[in-house]
């Protein structure tokens, strides 16, 4: 099996999907990039800054899809966007809702590739999934995502849309009765179910609101985690620019730390992570043994444990109140014995790390080479490393139902005829 590594099958990094109509989707670009695209379609230059400023707030603090909606833009100003731009959103092929709330979404690119993104919602949060690459290249043996092949990476504007969607499903953009819902109807079984009053706590902005004061508190979705199908650090430019997206005041002002990035471990990006986002580390970590950890995690022959560990032990912002998460599924007679939760502690405190490790129960697909280790097995792995001072607790599974639980990410599509998609939410609605 060869070593897994960046892998990109479009080398030449690209901001914009190009569309068939000859027009620009303005959907994960920045202010600046706005600003110069409307300059190269003739706005001069102070125009070109006003109304990207203008748009930009649209965009992603409003979650309009419709130039006419931009209503501090004149008039005659928004038929001249409407046929040089589009605001896009990722084609919602299906929607799945689990019995435990959570949702899974099956989407498509402009150029017909499949992915996915989940929506977990809990009593004091709502966590996305984000996808950054249409398939994966690491091939982690636990993972059904791994056993897809890697097509592409996913651009900024396809990454923050998956957040778009979220919301424009959620019903949580403010003033809504001025800003329509994008997306079609979302392939939706029915209208999909609010658990709290959408927007709860917050208020709606009128055209005169300093957008800076907004927040985003009393929203469903106050989480996202980098976790979806693919290694968000072998997309690092796209990634980073879309959460910078994500982070900006003026737009979608989301912390960064309600945001998690989740790596296997590409070493030489995880500074530059910290330093350039900012954001939370989540480190798929699965054994302390070299034997072990390489057979289900093979990035690990390129990068090591203890050259992972201490990549961790650098990274700029951990600290006891930002600690590193350690994800560590649970794999029967493979990596879940005491001696294995003692020398899971020992690495933890030989590298110093500000660390909780997250215990995963395995979500066993059809063919997996392994099975999920005992209920008893999982809790007494976890008391010894509570025992050492070090949290442990054990995730509970959610939406295994819908094939949406953790590594369970992998798209069927491909077996189902839009003909027959369309049949089950015909069905589904009736």
């Amino acid at each position: 099996m060869p070593i897994p590594g960046q892998i990109d099958p479009v080398p030449v990094a690209r901001d914009i999907t190009p569309r068939a109509d000859g027009r620009i989707d303005l959907m994960g670009l920045s202010r600046k990039r706005i600003m110069e695209l409307l300059a190269e379609a003739g706005l001069d230059a102070k125009q070109a800054k006003l109304r990207a400023k203008q748009v930009f707030h649209w965009l992603y603090h409003r979650g309009v899809t419709d130039f006419e909606a931009m209503t501090d833009i004149a008039k005659s100003m928004r038929p001249w966007l409407t046929e040089r731009f589009v605001i896009g959103r990722p084609e919602v092929v299906e929607a799945q809702h689990s019995t435990d709330g959570t949702r899974k979404w099956l989407l498509r690119t402009a150029d017909g590739h499949d992915f996915e993104m989940v929506f977990i919602p809990d009593a004091d949060r709502g966590t996305l999934c984000v996808s950054s690459q249409v398939g994966c290249t690491l091939n982690c043996r636990f993972c059904h995502t791994g056993t897809m092949r890697l097509v592409r990476n996913l651009t900024p504007g396809e990454i923050v849309g998956q957040v778009m969607l979220a919301r424009d499903a959620l019903g949580e953009w403010p003033n809504l009765t001025a800003s329509p819902r994008a997306g079609g109807d979302l392939r939706q079984p029915g209208p999909m179910p609010i658990e709290a009053p959408a927007f709860a706590g917050a208020h709606d902005l009128d055209d005169d609101d300093d957008v800076g004061e907004y927040t985003a508190d009393g929203r469903l979705l106050t989480n996202i985690v980098m976790m979806g199908m693919g290694e968000p650090l072998y997309n690092f430019d796209n990634v980073r620019d879309a959460l910078k997206l994500v982070m900006d005041g003026d737009g979608l002002a989301l912390s960064k730390r309600r945001i998690t990035l989740s790596t296997s471990g590409v070493v030489p990006m995880m500074e530059r992570c910290g330093e350039e986002i900012g954001v939370n580390l989540a480190v798929s970590l699965h054994a302390v043994t070299k034997d072990v950890r390489d057979e289900i995690v093979p990035i690990n022959k390129k990068y090591g444990i203890e050259e992972l560990l201490q990549a961790c032990a650098d990274y700029p912002g951990a600290s006891n109140a930002r600690r590193i998460t350690f994800e560590y599924v649970m794999l029967k007679d493979k990596n879940d014995s005491d001696a294995d939760a003692r020398e899971l502690v020992r690495l933890l405190k030989q590298f110093k790390l500000p660390a909780k490790v997250n215990l995963i129960p395995f979500n066993p697909w059809p063919g997996a080479p392994y099975e999920c280790s005992t209920p008893e097995r999982i809790r007494a792995f976890s008391n010894l490393v509570f025992e050492a001072g070090i949290s442990a607790p054990v995730r509970t599974p959610r939406g295994r139902d819908i094939d949406a639980a953790c590594g369970q990410l992998k798209t069927a599509a491909e077996k189902k005829s839009r003909a027959q998609l369309d049949r089950e939410a015909a069905s589904d609605e009736a």
